[in-house]
């Protein structure tokens, strides 16, 4: 799927302005849209950001909400090889940051020698990484049960919201983020995730071994269901034989919506800080 007319035009003004490029990757659930103030925070430090969709994506939250099978089917690589491409069109290598499954696509891309820099907040798993908490399979649970994954999306309920994403919020801004930011998925990124350990040919495996991969940084959020801490900490035993530089930040009391909450402005200084110390 070749880039829309947006995103190349993103591409085009980050080339052109001469700055370092942070290209934002969004994961299930929500659009590229919700990077907005992390967009706002770094064009105010000096950089130049891009947000690319998903392919196909809507535009905005009502017509993904209007039209839910418009993100069936989509799969790691597909999405992956998507952002590569506006990643292939800038002058210079980015910085990648990317969330739940777009921290998983960003540790891909770095692996890939595309990325300066990578940050990978509450990252789904990739290939190789053994912890499966209870909690999220339970919060994986609306996609895994579903039998047609391939021609439709999936709609989480507010219940399914809360306990995967604002269980750590309340009541009250869970809704608020429920109705503002959520948006139907494919769920069949869930399903390559959980299989990959017994399929040579996971598209969620990611080259941690490549000595091209450039610095990393991992965030957990400590009471993340979708994706708990125990799996942040084994993807970063992994990525630590890496010669390059790789970090581990735990946040304490942060769900896995750390990136749209009230408490967004804690995590994105966490990764501005580490870009900034490590960004050439």
């Amino acid at each position: 799927m070749p880039l829309t007319t947006t995103e190349r035009a993103e591409v085009d003004a980050a080339n052109a302005s001469g700055r370092t490029p942070v290209v934002f990757v969004h994961g299930l659930w929500l659009l590229s849209s919700s990077w907005q103030p992390w967009r706002d925070l770094f064009e105010d430090q000096g950089y130049a950001t891009l947000a690319p969709g998903w392919p196909d994506d809507p535009e905005t939250v009502e017509q993904a909400k209007a039209d839910p099978d418009a993100f069936a089917g989509k799969m790691v690589r597909q999405v992956t090889d998507h952002y590569a491409e506006a990643i292939d069109a800038l002058d210079q290598a980015p910085v990648v940051i990317g969330h739940s499954f777009g921290g998983l696509i960003a540790q891909k891309l770095a692996g890939e020698s595309r990325n300066a820099v990578t940050v990978a907040i509450d990252p789904a798993q990739f290939k190789g990484v053994t912890a499966l908490p209870a909690s999220a399979l339970k919060a994986g649970a609306p996609a895994l049960l579903r039998f047609d994954h391939t021609k439709h999306g999936v709609t989480l309920t507010y219940e399914q919201f809360a306990y995967g994403w604002t269980n750590a919020l309340s009541e009250e801004e869970g809704r608020e983020l429920y109705e503002t930011f959520h948006v139907p998925a494919s769920s069949v990124p869930i399903f390559q995730a959980a299989t990959a350990n017994f399929n040579p040919f996971a598209e969620t495996k990611v080259d941690t071994e490549n000595h091209d991969r450039g610095p990393l940084l991992l965030i957990a959020g400590a009471d993340d269901h979708t994706v708990p801490q125990s799996v942040v900490e084994n993807e970063y035993r992994i990525q630590q034989k890496n010669p390059g530089v790789t970090e581990l930040v735990v946040i304490p009391g942060r769900g896995h919506s750390l990136v749209i909450d009230s408490g967004w402005r804690e995590v994105a200084d966490e990764a501005l800080a580490f870009i900034q110390e490590h960004s050439v």
